[in-house]
């Protein structure tokens, strides 16, 4: 298979591709490392450019996966060629390097991709002086690719001259052996090999060779075949392409005119590549596909094998697919690529699957055909006993009496053999002894044939043929003659039932092998026909589900994600909703519509956030609440920086009922089109009356079945945990009212407020552990405290709040996950040890302080506090504590605490500007990294949406399958679903045990369990938040 550009085709796509001077670049993307995409904008139309380094460059009208975050190099080529104009697009001389010249004068910027060994892409300014490179390497001590040095564009191959008669007769003459015509020519012109094949297939010089001058005794007809003589390298070459072994010799009279006149055609073909653009032409390669036994029809796959902008000669005959031009051709190709190989690798399974359907075939007729010769030989063996009955008897007889007569077994071998060399009739027969086994091993043959052979009767003669050969039988020494004819006759009868059986089972088992056979081929084409219908969406790389009134709600993985949503999918209608801990995903609502968010939905967007955080491994229940999008901002406040995936909330919070730690996987199937109107309108905003409806039929509907939820330990999965059953109540209490505690909040969030009874209650979350502190303060010490606060932010910023609802909160980025999961333990530890340390200091500290105060009192001093206790003896804590704020005092020690406070905050802020001084560019480049990607259609997502179904009907087509994790409480409707709840098993277990489960179910139709098929365990794991525990009806069948 071709896999990378010659020089023949650079010639073609460069003079193609002059259709690009003139237009400006409008983005730049990567695929990978060594792939990018430059866009070009002329007038209305874009044009999308792909250079890959080393391989090929070609315009493409595919749409190919970018890169979330592009490169550095990706980074650099925007800095620099964005919205430039492309000036030049040339080739470097003769060799396989292209120059793309953007730009004029001192403003121009190259870029040069190398297409030969492992390949290169460089960016150079108008001097070629290199300012970003793909590889850097050294070529010897001088040359050197490396920023800062300059490109050697001299170094490229120059266009070689024109063959002559005189130059080909000097190239033979230097010819030492023998070697190949193609091979003489390739490195004298700059054809390339495909068109030096092509002319010398047409002008019937392919299978020449040059041959060195030979003594005349040695010489030999010239048209003898040579490939014997031949080198393994050329014989190899030759196998490649397919060609005839038979070479002859080439003659320098009759052939130099040929050769001549086929070098002028190359010449010809390789001018019009420079001058007009080609068709392009796909050679592909027929495979059939295999067909079990018995089928005459046969299915054929092409496969695509290479891609020239010409229809050569050597491949007449094979199967060719045309193009109007050679990029298309090229575009086609390497778009197909990764089809072509899940074809092939489709057509391997099924050949494998036949092959071993025939190999299972081919087993069961040996073992028939050898009970077969084995009945056979038996036969003959007990025929050839009972027609020589006396010679059996006398010799058993014979060796009997030796043995009796208590010889050894070496002295009966000799007194045997003694009795051959006297030509004995009954020793002769005797062929070896056996008597370890009381066996003797006999030459028997057919004592009538020498009878038949002395009459001349023809028909005895032919029955000749018919008599039973001479075999060597094992006769037994404690049986007679006849008793050991009918031990071979029992054997010949025992193989003969076995014979019966093997049949009777074979045809069993060919049909279960051949059923097996078709089962494999059926779910291998299935299998291959999903993969390629399988259409990966955007929002697939995020966490992300739907919810209940057809809401597309997304969360970023990490830091980086959360920037992405924020910046590119976040729009002004969108709602944005966060957990109030450490570490919680970004989750956006998408809301095209612009209307008003369901309140149920923001509850299970809640539920995400909050689950995709520490909370789940901490199993600790916080709140979360939601902005608009705003109120969401990277405007940090003066003084401080935000970083990657850190944001700004300014305003009021619309805090949510506590979430629960519940989520739920499921799938989605997609619809094909015509079926999408029949579920239109399952996923709606629903009234407090239909939701109770839809529950209590539920309910009913699982009491019928007998069906209630069961929770098993992925860890030890034979004792089910109770305490999961107080959660499953739990959840359906909070399912069926939901609504009432969203609507009673909004209500009475004003009189909370004004209306304070009870102790204020403060539960502390670390973020790394996910530790709980819980701490209650009274009415007035919180009154109190926030008065405080409230002083101490007016007397350092001396900015007073117009608005008591204003608020600024500053959300920290999410740590990555890996690193979280990897030093859990680390953390933990070390936490547990610095706590217990503090209380120890603390109580240390404590004893000390009081030691000191009772020992090293001032004189007078226990006077004084009489007195003050005397006199303040009717003021309490509080009372005093007002009185020192009106004085504007808390104290010497207050005071001191609080200089202490603001020095160290001072230090901290003038250490972290230090720091985040070289961040800062950094971040400004992320920020760039993320803009003007593909804007997608404002109501797509509405659309998109509608064609995905949790509930399939038994008649819908069903093109594939997508793995969902979400909110219980969202797929309360879907057809396939289990619960997940924080605990100790495993993500990959508990993803497979899903997947099982989801495959035997007796609802199930064929289609959806073809398609269960084509999931990967680890596509479903992906997006669940830890370790969990699972819940499903009847889910006890499939703990094993």
């Amino acid at each position: 298979m071709k896999t990378r550009f010659n020089t023949y085709d650079i010639v073609c796509g460069v003079a193609e591709l002059q259709r690009l001077v003139g237009q400006r670049v409008n983005q730049i993307y990567d695929i990978d490392n060594k792939t990018y995409l430059i866009r070009f904008q002329g007038g209305e139309t874009k044009t999308v450019l792909l250079l890959e380094s080393g391989i090929r460059f070609h315009t493409t009208i595919f749409e190919w996966p970018k890169n979330v975050a592009p490169s550095g190099f990706s980074m650099k080529l925007r800095k620099h060629l964005k919205n430039k104009r492309l000036e030049k697009f040339e080739q470097l001389g003769m060799d396989r390097i292209i120059d793309l010249q953007f730009g004029i004068g001192e403003a121009a910027y190259h870029v040069i991709v190398e297409l030969y060994d492992r390949g290169n892409i460089l960016l150079t300014d108008h001097e070629l002086t290199i300012l970003y490179i793909l590889r850097p390497h050294h070529e010897g001590e001088e040359v050197r690719f490396a920023v800062r040095e300059k490109y050697p564009s001299n170094r490229a191959k120059e266009q070689a001259g024109e063959l002559t008669e005189n130059d080909i007769e000097t190239l033979i003459d230097k010819v030492t052996g023998w070697d190949n015509l193609r091979r003489l020519l390739m490195p004298k012109v700059d054809y390339g090999p495909a068109i030096i094949d092509h002319v010398l297939h047409k002008y019937k010089l392919d299978n020449c060779v040059i041959e060195k001058k030979a003594d005349p005794d040695s010489a030999e007809n010239k048209n003898q075949p040579v490939e014997d003589n031949i080198g393994k390298k050329s014989r190899k070459q030759k196998k490649k392409e397919g060609k005839s072994t038979n070479m002859r010799h080439f003659d320098k009279v009759a052939d130099m005119g040929t050769l001549m006149q086929a070098l002028q055609e190359a010449a010809i073909i390789f001018a019009q590549g420079r001058t007009s653009v080609p068709k392009g032409y796909i050679i592909q390669k027929r495979e059939e596909k295999p067909t079990p036994e018995g089928r005459e029809s046969k299915e054929a796959f092409y496969q695509n094998v290479e891609y020239h902008p010409y229809l050569f000669s050597q491949f007449e005959g094979q199967p060719v697919s045309e193009f109007a031009t050679f990029m298309l051709a090229v575009d086609e190709f390497y778009s197909k690529m990764e089809a072509q190989k899940i074809d092939l690798k489709t057509l391997q399974q099924e050949r494998d699957a036949l092959k071993k359907l025939s190999n299972v075939k081919k087993d069961h007729a040996q073992r028939l055909e050898n009970l077969t010769k084995s009945q056979e030989v038996d036969k003959q063996k007990a025929e050839l006993i009972t027609c020589n009955q006396e010679l059996v008897d006398h010799a058993i007889t014979a060796v009997q009496t030796l043995i009796a007569s208590q010889m050894s077994w070496p002295d009966i071998d000799q007194v045997v053999k003694e009795a051959q060399a006297d030509n004995d009739p009954i020793a002769s027969a005797i062929k070896q002894l056996k008597l370890e086994i009381n066996h003797i091993t006999l030459r028997l043959s057919d004592p009538y044939k020498d009878l038949e052979e002395d009459s001349d009767d023809s028909e005895s003669k032919n029955d000749d043929h018919e008599g039973l050969p001479t075999m060597i039988v094992d006769v037994d020494l404690s049986l007679s003659a006849w008793a050991n004819a009918r031990k071979y006759y029992d054997l010949k009868r025992y193989a003969a039932k076995k014979e019966q059986k093997t049949i009777d089972a074979s045809q069993k088992a060919l049909k279960s092998a051949e059923r097996k056979t078709q089962q494999t081929l059926k779910e291998v084409r299935i299998i291959s026909t999903i993969t390629k219908a399988r259409k990966v969406y955007w929002f697939e790389k995020f966490y992300w589900f739907i919810s209940s009134e057809n809401y597309l709600v997304i969360g970023g993985r990490d830091a980086q994600q959360n920037e992405l949503i924020v910046k590119r999918y976040m729009r002004p209608s969108d709602i944005y909703v966060h957990a109030e801990i450490q570490g919680a995903s970004s989750v956006v609502i998408r809301n095209p519509s612009g209307e008003e968010v369901p309140p149920k939905t923001l509850l299970e967007a809640g539920t995400m956030a909050i689950s995709y955080s520490v909370a789940w491994d901490a199993k600790v229940v916080t709140n979360a609440y939601w902005v608009r999008s705003d109120q969401v901002t990277k405007t940090a406040p003066s003084g401080e920086y935000l970083g990657t995936g850190s944001f700004m909330i300014r305003g009021k919070k619309n805090f949510l009922p506590s979430c629960h730690l519940i989520m739920g996987l499921s799938v989605l199937f997609k619809l094909e089109d015509s079926f999408v109107e029949r579920h239109r309108g399952e996923r709606k905003l629903r009234t407090y009356e239909e939701e109770q409806e839809d529950m209590a039929e539920q309910e009913q509907r699982m009491k019928k079945l007998g069906l209630e939820d069961v929770e098993i330990d992925l860890e030890s999965a034979d004792h089910p945990d109770e305490d999961l059953e107080e959660i499953d109540k739990f959840a359906k209490e909070s399912s069926s009212n939901q609504l009432e505690k969203i609507e009673e909040a909004y209500e009475d969030t004003d009189a909370q407020e004004n209306e304070s009874n009870f102790p204020d209650t403060q539960v502390k979350i670390e973020h790394d552990t996910g530790r709980v502190t819980v701490r209650t303060n009274s009415i007035v010490e919180s009154s109190a405290n926030v008065d405080e606060s409230q002083q101490e932010t007016k007397s350092k910023d001396d900015k007073p709040k117009a608005d008591e609802e204003e608020e600024a909160t500053i959300i920290p980025a999410a740590p990555s996950r890996k690193k979280q999961q990897q030093n859990a333990k680390k953390r933990k530890e070390e936490k547990e040890r610095k706590t217990q340390q503090e209380l120890r200091q603390q109580q240390q500290n404590a004893a000390e302080k009081e030691t000191k105060n009772a020992s090293h009192m001032k004189r007078g001093q226990r006077g004084k506090l009489k007195k003050m206790k005397t006199k303040y003896k009717d003021q309490d804590d509080e009372e005093r504590e007002l009185r020192m704020m009106i004085l504007n005092s808390a104290g010497k020690d207050k005071i001191n605490v609080a200089d202490k406070k603001i020095e160290e905050e001072e230090k901290m802020q003038a250490s972290i500007k230090e720091k985040r001084k070289n961040e800062r560019k950094d971040e400004h480049v992320a920020g760039a990294e993320i803009d003007d990607g593909d804007e997608l259609p404002y109501g797509a997502d509405v659309a998109m949406l509608d064609s995905l179904t949790g509930q399939p009907l038994e008649d819908d087509e069903l093109l594939f399958v997508i793995p969902v994790v979400a909110p219980y409480q969202a797929l309360q409707n879907y057809k396939f679903r289990v619960k997940l709840t924080p605990g100790t098993g495993k993500r990959g277990r508990a993803a497979k045990m899903a997947l099982t489960m989801f495959s035997k179910d007796k609802c199930g139709t064929s289609r959806e369990k073809d398609l269960f098929k084509s999931i990967k365990e680890e596509a479903l794991a992906r997006n669940i938040p830890g370790k969990v525990k699972l819940s499903a009806p009847q889910l006890q069948k499939f703990k094993k």
